[in-house]
């Protein structure tokens, strides 16, 4: 996967084209999921985002981003407006490790310090790839959910998925090759397992250690109540997790000798 992206960076590099250039930023924001703890609010943003990224400007109207970006997403059953969610009474939180070359698509020609057309809307896709981690607390001490097999799964699932990003966003050429842009993000990705919930209850019997019966099914820890039994459902059932990340980045463009001045 290395050798790929470098192939794909080689390749932005040596692209030839009129009015080229090179732009640098970094990234600040706020992350969130929807998922299993959060089924249906697709704006529940709960962590903060950073990141930094490397873009070619081919024209005014395309570009090509490679970016890294760092954040956090979480989800509680506890806080859910859903009382059959409040029982169930699950908990997850994992980092997020993004690499993902994306494309853009400026509705106006912009290219900054040289067109007289000083913003843009803007939309972008591509793909990426994603580290995750989910962890949980309980009883004050925090436990990595994956070695646990919750699920029951014969194997953990793996530590990164694939994943495809698409969003909106505007951007502004404030001060000579200075831009400032925000944009709004979704990332399908092709895990069910960013929550550590995706199916349904396991036999407790097969578990593979007591930890993770005991986090595998929660319900009856303020009840005493337990309603996980095996073959019900643990999950939403649909077969992937949604992250998104919003914010505002600033970045410079680096001109080309050879771009000439646009007059519109």
């Amino acid at each position: 996967m290395r050798k790929f992206y470098g192939i794909l960076l080689l390749l932005l590099i040596s692209s030839g084209t009129f009015a080229q250039n090179w732009e640098l930023g970094g990234f600040a924001g706020s992350s969130g999921y929807i998922g299993d703890l959060n089924q249906n609010n697709p704006f529940k943003f709960t962590n903060a985002a950073i990141g930094f990224y490397a873009k070619r400007n081919f024209n005014g109207y395309f570009s090509a981003k490679l970016g890294y970006t760092y954040a956090k997403i979480k989800g509680a059953d506890s806080l859910s407006t859903n009382q059959q969610l409040r029982n169930r009474n699950l908990s997850f939180f994992t980092p997020l490790n993004e690499v993902s070359l994306t494309g853009e698509l400026n509705f106006f020609n912009y290219l900054p310090g040289i067109s007289m057309k000083r913003w843009t809307p803007f939309i972008f896709a591509g793909f990426a790839f994603v580290n995750f981690d989910p962890k949980t607390n309980y009883n004050n001490t925090e436990y990595a959910l994956r070695p646990l097999k919750t699920e029951g799964q014969q194997k953990e699932y793996p530590y990164a998925a694939l994943s495809i990003p698409y969003g909106i966003g505007v951007k502004v050429n404030f001060y000579k090759s200075w831009n400032l842009a925000f944009e709004l993000g979704y990332r399908a990705a092709f895990t069910d397992y960013l929550d550590d919930v995706s199916g349904v209850y396991a036999d407790k019997n097969s578990l593979i250690s007591a930890n993770s019966k005991i986090l595998a099914d929660r319900s009856g820890e303020k009840t005493g109540v337990y309603i996980g039994s095996t073959g019900s459902q643990r999950g939403d059932l649909r077969v992937r997790d949604i992250y998104m990340i919003t914010g505002i980045s600033i970045s410079y463009t680096f001109l080309s000798q050879k771009c000439p001045v646009v007059q519109q």
